[in-house]
């Protein structure tokens, strides 16, 4: 079968050609059989010739007229041809126009490179077909060929318009774009002084480039245009030619990197960059001071590791929102990361009114944050740094606003406190602190001491509780409360708690080698159980020759269970299914309830000791535990039990285990042995 296609095409179009055209009688094609040139009428809608003359047939490589005719003409169109068709078909109706170009036919894949004059043809039934005519090949020069195909197919927008009046040529880009075919170049701007600058640089120049926004068939586009003067190859008067791109979304996003690069994306607020521009640039009147509020939530990370990062998120944005709504108008509020924010007060002359604002601030960052059907209780900490603006830089300010926000954490949390010289050398041996204990890790200088658990029926050590302690070298054995929330705070709690399982479970199996049956009780951060390398720490411990199902027990805080529950029961079902067992710490201080509580595999509930230390009058809580335990299958632990008559009052009331000073402190693995091999401590 022939080649048909129409110009170098090489991309397929799909066209509908299952409608047969309407000819009409012979003689509406007279004028065109006629024409001793190649000449066809072309059906743009049905993309199939109507008539041809033998000129025309001869050029198509077609036997005959009516071979000619079954041509389906869209096979291998590509995209570009396609639309340049539809913009002769529009601008035939429109405007009556005629077009005199260059084109590229493919008869029997051959090239034929042709001048081709097109116009419109009426046919009987209305619609808008097209007359072409060739008068000649066209300019075989090899470069001319290949610029003027590059012309069709560019997406550059290339139109030449005179100084006045409708553009002179559009090539398919642009006239596929363009508002109106008719605009002057003018019309195109949206701004008059986008024209009137384009068209004074021209005068000055000979040339312009600029990015402007106009008007398109699509509404108004930025153009990155470039207009160059010349003149008209066929008049020879001073036209202008104008290349353009559509650099719409680049010119979007630059506008909203520009609006980003001063915010935080989560939040809204101003980020870290923006608040250093405005304390460099920060002049007030004379006397006048600043403050600067630094502050961020107490136990963020496990508020993440409970209820999830998008809980998370969500609180932040909710804190962000009600600063920003007590924010003055020339205060600035912003978001240096995490869960840090800084407002700074633009006017503190006042310390009783500075004072009075802050409290009101902090107390409502201090309310309850309702995530959906969840409530977050939510505290801060704060710390307030006073200033004289254009005399310190940020990084100073900070660290002083810092410094005040360790007192409050160290103070107990929940609290603000004002910045005071005094209180440098308390956070300078915090930073000491930290540093050490990060040395100490690597060092491996922390230990496990155990405490026994005793069982109250038998009273005998039913387990062993491993708790950690460091053995500084020079300060010597240092306590957990000292290191515990430094780790927690500053992440180094994932490196101690895989120190600690690795420690209990070596001595686990020392302890099972020498024949002793006990069950080594470690405890699992909220961020190392949601940490997924914990399961892959237990499956290797698990499938240990020396491992016992049972050896093993693994202590979780009651926190760790509010949240996704079907999530984290089954991993827990996962933990349980390799031979460890389960126990809930410090049991009775969360929002636990028998309904979901009952999803887990929990095989003891630890009493807190803040019940233990009450008692009797916490007596009705601590029967609501017992009970409660024992509906779910689990054994009660009460911790903390440091007088005989705790101790009766918890096995008259059927507590099945104890642990506290009463019977044993946390010792070292050797002394604890000693208790092993007689049972009783």
């Amino acid at each position: 079968m022939p080649d048909t296609r129409l110009v170098d095409l090489d991309v397929t179009q799909p066209m509908a050609t299952d409608q047969t055209p309407f000819i009409g009688p012979v003689d509406q094609f007279a004028a065109a059989r006629g024409l001793q040139t190649p000449t066809w009428i072309y059906d743009i809608d049905s993309c199939r010739v109507l008539h041809a003359n033998p000129a025309a047939c001869a050029l198509w490589h077609a036997d005959s007229e009516a071979e000619l005719q079954k041509r389906d003409m869209s096979q291998d169109m590509s995209p570009t041809v396609y639309k340049r068709l539809q913009q002769y078909k529009a601008d035939f109706i429109e405007r009556d126009a005629t077009f005199k170009e260059m084109w590229t036919l493919y008869p029997a894949g051959a090239p034929a490179n042709v001048m081709v004059h097109f116009r419109g043809f009426r046919l009987l039934d209305g619609r808008m077909a097209m007359q072409c005519e060739v008068f000649g090949e066209a300019d075989d020069q090899p470069e001319n060929l290949r610029s003027a195909e590059a012309l069709l197919h560019t997406d550059v927008m290339i139109t030449l318009f005179g100084y006045s009046g409708p553009p002179l040529y559009m090539n398919p880009a642009a006239r596929n774009v363009c508002h109106e075919a008719n605009a002057s170049l003018s019309q195109m701007f949206t701004d008059d002084d986008d024209y009137s600058i384009l068209m004074f640089e021209l005068e000055a120049t000979g040339e312009h480039r600029r990015v402007a926004r106009v008007y398109t068939a699509a509404g108004q586009r930025w153009f990155d245009l470039s207009a160059k003067q010349c003149s008209d190859a066929i008049t020879g008067e001073p036209a202008i030619l104008i290349t353009a791109i559509d650099v719409s979304e680049l010119k979007n996003a630059k506008d909203r990197a520009r609006y980003l690069a001063n915010r935080d994306q989560l939040t809204g607020c101003f980020n870290r960059a923006y608040l250093q521009h405005y304390m460099a640039r920060s002049t007030t009147l004379a006397g006048t001071r600043q403050a600067l509020l630094f502050f961020d939530v107490d136990r963020f990370k496990q508020i993440n590791d409970t209820f999830g990062h998008e809980t998370g998120d969500a609180v932040l944005i909710e804190l962000a929102t009600r600063v920003s709504n007590l924010a003055g108008p020339d205060d600035v509020v912003a978001r240096l990361g995490g869960d840090e924010f800084v407002v700074v007060i633009s006017d503190a002359d006042d310390h009783a009114s500075l004072k009075a604002r802050v409290d009101r601030l902090f107390q409502s960052l201090c309310e309850p944050v309702r995530c959906g059907t969840t409530t977050i209780p939510t505290k801060i900490s704060m710390g307030v740094s006073v200033f004289h603006p254009g005399y310190v830089e940020l990084d100073t300010v900070l660290r002083q606003a810092d410094k005040a926000l360790y007192i409050s954490k160290n103070e107990g949390r929940n609290r603000y406190t004002f910045y005071d010289a005094k209180l440098g050398e308390a956070v300078e041996q915090r930073s000491r602190t930290e540093a050490e204990i990060e040395r100490g890790l690597h060092a491996k200088e922390f230990v496990l001491h155990y405490q026994p658990r005793i069982d109250v029926r038998t009273g005998r050590i039913a387990s062993v509780e491993g708790l950690a302690r460091w053995m500084h070298p020079e300060r010597g054995l240092v306590m957990p409360n000292e290191f515990i929330p430094i780790c927690e705070e500053t992440g180094m709690i994932e490196a101690l708690g895989q120190h600690v399982l690795r420690l209990g479970f070596q001595q686990a199996r020392i302890w099972q080698e020498a024949d002793l049956d006990t069950c080594v009780s470690l405890n699992i951060s909220p961020r190392q159980f949601a940490d997924t390398a914990l399961l892959e720490t237990l499956e290797a411990c698990s499938k240990s020759d020396a491992f016992v199902p049972g050896q093993i027990e693994l202590e979780i805080t009651e926190s760790v269970l509010i949240g996704e529950h079907d999530g984290i029961a089954a991993k827990l079902r996962k933990i349980t299914d390799m031979g460890f067992e389960i126990a809930i710490d410090d049991f009775g201080t969360g929002y636990s309830n028998l309904s979901y509580i009952s999803r887990f595999p929990l095989h003891r509930l630890k009493i807190d000791r803040s019940f233990i230390a009450q008692l009797p009058q916490s007596g009705p809580i601590v029967r609501l535990i017992l009970s409660l335990a024992q509906q779910i299958g689990a054994k009660a632990v009460a911790e903390g039990v440091e007088t005989r008559e705790q101790f009766e009052w918890l096995a008259h009331h059927n507590c099945d285990q104890v642990q506290g000073f009463y019977f044993a402190k946390a010792m070292p693995a050797a002394e604890v042995q000693k208790l092993l091999h007689g049972a009783t401590p």
